[in-house]
């Protein structure tokens, strides 16, 4: 794995690498296996830590390109999007909600419609 670009962003305590990896010979990696290399690349990180985004892999060609983020605590990292901590196998620091059952409403009381013969004041 190589690293194409390197940015230190302290004001969301995170590094955010852009990388390159050739697989000659074996399929494009699952995310857990570039979280993993990820953080090898960074001293003193762990895999859990690691964010991976934009994946690409170009067709016909054992190069995946992407974007990573390594946060300094699993508290920093609460600022991703839910769905996104949800792909990753992150725990939150919230209790999920329970939803409550969803309430029908009540039945409308029926609409009288008015006809012709109801409207007064036209002409006769």
């Amino acid at each position: 794995m190589e690293i194409v670009d390197r940015k230190e962003n302290s004001l969301l305590s995170r590094i955010e690498i852009r990388f390159q990896l050739r697989h000659e010979q074996s399929p494009t990696p699952s995310r857990s296996n570039l979280r993993s290399k990820v953080a090898s690349l960074e001293p003193g990180s762990s895999a859990s830590n690691v964010i991976v985004k934009d994946v690409k892999t170009r067709f016909g060609q054992p190069l995946t390109t992407g974007l990573a983020f390594i946060y300094d605590s699993p508290e920093a990292m609460q600022i991703e999007p839910q769905y996104i901590l949800d792909r990753h196998s992150v725990a939150t620091e919230k209790a999920p909600a329970e939803k409550a059952p969803a309430k029908v409403p009540d039945a409308a009381p029926p609409v009288e419609i008015e006809t012709e013969e109801d409207v007064s004041g036209g002409e006769e």
